[in-house]
């Protein structure tokens, strides 16, 4: 396990340094008059590619070591591998696409990782069999499809779940990690060593993509990785809540509440404001958390000054996601207890978000 993590923790680093040094004239492109922007330079935003690397690295070092011992504590096999590779690519190369070139429009990125979405469908037979309200459940196994409509829309929308709340270094590699890592604690539980192995390998590439990434922001994960992260994980969430039954459908959904309730809360403040969900603004969470609670970072230096700021920001998210992750982690059994924590984390972030935009924040988390 130790090793497969390493592995791809070190090929993401090591691809991720060489498109640090060379890849710097595309960022060039990047708009400084962006809403979403919070560095100052030319940062690479090609890190999905570093990630990706490692990942497929770690996959094909335990689809290799399958085939030679005719076994391995993970079962990947090569077509396992090349699957999940498979799947991810048509999001991974729309992430990236949009990461040169700025130009590649909202629909053409929602078609891309709807083609992952619907690849995953077909090359893994996914679906979403239970969500664990008796009556919606006697629905979804009278009516499959229903099932496999729910499955599309999970894949399609996580991706960009993960790109909304990926604005400050180490936010989404975190989140991403922790997800990886609670998943794979939990697919090791119920005995799926295959799908631990997958996430596994996920989570080494993620951590030596941060290591770069955090603190000092020396390249960004930028739509490619957020459409990477987000596929795999929501691929990996319904393949362990299809397999195993004693996997309540609401752990995956606390584990990720973060990024997807940031999604559904941007697309109704944008909405009653008469906006378009897909235009981009300065008003989420995170970035409300820049601007209003990081405080006292003094700096002759502009760019210095901004570096430390953004690197302060993460932290505060990180404490907000161990909340869910935590209760996520203990109770992955019981639904009734993940769908409280569901409703308690909703509660605390609108009411988190009404003091901070009403500048009402304690004196104490301010820094």
């Amino acid at each position: 396990m130790v090793f497969l993590f390493c592995l791809s923790a070190f090929a993401a680093a090591y691809v991720a340094i060489l498109l640090i040094r060379r890849a710097r004239g595309h960022a060039r492109r990047y708009g400084k008059s962006k809403p979403q922007r919070f560095h100052v330079g030319d940062i690479p935003r090609v890190g999905g590619l570093a990630i990706f690397a490692g990942t497929a690295c770690g996959w094909t070092a335990a689809a290799v070591a399958f085939h030679f011992e005719n076994r391995g504590f993970f079962d990947i096999t090569l077509a396992v591998a090349l699957a999940w590779a498979a799947i991810s690519l048509p999001a991974l190369i729309g992430g990236v696409a949009e990461d040169l070139t700025q130009r590649l429009a909202v629909v053409f990125r929602l078609l891309l990782t709807g083609g992952s979405a619907v690849m995953a469908v077909v090359m893994l037979d996914l679906s979403m069999v239970r969500v664990g309200i008796p009556g919606v459940d006697a629905l979804l196994a009278g009516v499959p499809l229903a099932g496999t409509a729910l499955a599309l829309v999970a894949v399609a929308g996580l991706p960009h779940a993960f790109n909304i709340i990926d604005g400050y270094n180490g936010l989404a590699g975190m989140v991403a990690l922790v997800a990886c890592l609670a998943l794979t604690y939990v697919a090791l539980q119920v005995g799926d060593r295959q799908l631990a192995g997958i996430l596994l390998c996920l989570a080494g590439a993620t951590a030596g993509f941060l290591f770069w990434n955090f603190p000092r922001g020396m390249i960004f994960a930028g739509d490619g990785g957020a459409y990477f992260w987000g596929v795999c994980i929501a691929v990996a969430s319904l393949v362990l809540v299809k397999r195993h039954p004693q996997v309540s459908p609401w752990f995956p959904m606390l584990l990720l509440i973060y990024p997807v309730w940031e999604t559904f809360f941007s697309i109704y403040r944008k909405l009653t404001r008469g906006m378009s969900p897909s235009v981009a603004d300065a008003l989420h969470f995170h970035q409300l958390i820049y601007r209003r609670v990081v405080h006292r970072v003094f700096h002759d230096d502009e760019t210095r000054r901004i570096l430390m700021r953004n690197n302060r920001t993460a932290p505060y998210l990180w404490a907000f996601t161990m909340l869910t992750v935590v209760p996520a982690t203990m109770f992955w059994r019981t639904t009734w207890v993940l769908m409280l924590f569901c409703a308690l984390f909703a509660l605390s972030y609108v009411g988190a978000y009404l003091m901070i935009v009403r500048f009402k924040v304690p004196r104490w988390l301010r820094r």
